[in-house]
């Protein structure tokens, strides 16, 4: 079975990323597509590491880090990859928590001053 390869159009479109996004995560060497001549093309590998690093994104985790953990896995292999990735799971969870507790906070005060202010008006 030939191996899957997308060229640069294709894999902004699969990701729905900008080819500037594209660009920037090469640049940051988080992707290495193989290039013949201009063109770029993106096989399995660079598929995986796209959707981990748009996961990681989702999730909010800092671009180098992402890349930190890329690099655990080419050279320290799977197990001290997850090791690693619980780490910063855990971190990334607490700051999600905290983040969350601000925003019940924030909507908590907004709802009052705004049912107060309802009220002042009639």
């Amino acid at each position: 079975m030939p191996e899957t390869r997308l060229n640069f159009k294709e894999m902004c479109a699969k990701f729905d990323v900008t080819p500037r996004t594209l660009r920037y995560y090469e640049y940051i060497e988080l992707l290495t597509p193989d290039r013949e001549g201009r063109a770029r093309f993106y096989g399995p590998r660079e598929l995986a590491r796209m959707t981990l690093i748009l996961r990681g994104r989702r999730f909010g985790f800092a671009l180098e880090d992402i890349r930190q953990w890329l690099l655990i896995y080419e050279h320290e292999g799977t197990e001290a990859q997850m090791r690693a990735w619980l780490k910063l799971a855990d971190k990334q969870l607490a700051e999600l928590t905290e983040q969350q507790t601000q925003i019940e906070e924030a909507i908590t005060e907004l709802q009052a001053l705004r049912d107060e202010t309802a009220a002042s008006i009639g």
